[in-house]
């Protein structure tokens, strides 16, 4: 199975190529740029370099979210729109344990982390790939004592990701600042791994694939605060005339 796989939820993207298991190329950019610019063309020089088609994939691998309304918005575009035109299988994952799945201890609480700003992270707790806690958008030190509570062996615990502006905070919740991974490449997002765990997952419908943006947009929160929602309606901001 041909599988490509893209993760744009943060500020790195990451792009890999894998047949039948087999790594054929991963590229990953640590840099502040758009991602709208930079995601195609790299695609297409993996593609290149592998001397592959398009219409030689099977499967499209999209990180899903959460992370970055933009970022999540172009990956689901882009995915759907190489599944719908290739005719290919479409599955997502989750762009926390895009980041958990760098680390190699199988036995460690994984702690996976995406600064939102104020305060406030995407994080969830992954062992061995499997969720512990699940996704969720949250104020980080109030995550950090419901973690304490229910992790009772501390020094398995090792924090990943965004962590930067979070550091005083873990260490606050008793653990150390040796359980912060620091190393830039391991904290990063691997679309390699997200390829290897969409070998087994099932494939979604292209039509109904939507990010998992797990908060509401800015724009959408501030519109509810002044806006009474109509009831029976859908889920959204669109207001009744």
């Amino acid at each position: 199975m041909k599988i490509l796989a893209f993760d744009s939820s943060s500020k790195a993207l990451s792009v890999a190529l894998v047949a039948d298991g087999v790594l054929l190329g991963e590229l990953t950019l640590n840099l502040k740029k758009n991602h709208s610019i930079t995601l195609m063309t790299t695609i297409d020089f993996l593609l290149a370099q592998a001397g592959l088609e398009p219409s030689a994939l099977d499967r499209i691998a999209v990180a899903q979210g959460p992370g970055s309304y933009t970022g999540l918005r172009l990956a689901a575009t882009v995915g759907k729109t190489l599944a719908f035109s290739l005719n290919k299988e479409l599955v997502g994952l989750s762009s926390l344990l895009a980041i958990a799945c760098r680390v190699q201890d199988k036995e460690a609480f994984v702690v996976p982390v995406l600064d939102a700003r104020r305060g406030n992270a995407y994080a969830a707790v992954y062992q061995g790939g499997q969720q512990i806690i699940a996704d969720q958008h949250c104020n980080f030190s109030e995550f950090l004592v419901d973690l304490s509570e229910k992790v009772t062996t501390f020094d398995q615990v090792i924090f990943t990701g965004e962590t930067e502006n979070f550091v005083a905070e873990i260490e606050a919740a008793g653990f150390s600042s040796r359980q912060i991974v620091t190393d830039s490449l391991t904290k990063l997002p691997s679309a390699y791994e997200l390829a290897k765990l969409a070998q087994d997952l099932v494939a979604e419908n292209v039509h109904a694939f939507v990010p998992k943006y797990l908060k509401k947009v800015e724009a959408e929160e501030k519109w509810l605060e002044t806006h009474e929602k109509a009831e029976n309606t859908a889920d959204d901001y669109v207001q009744r005339v």
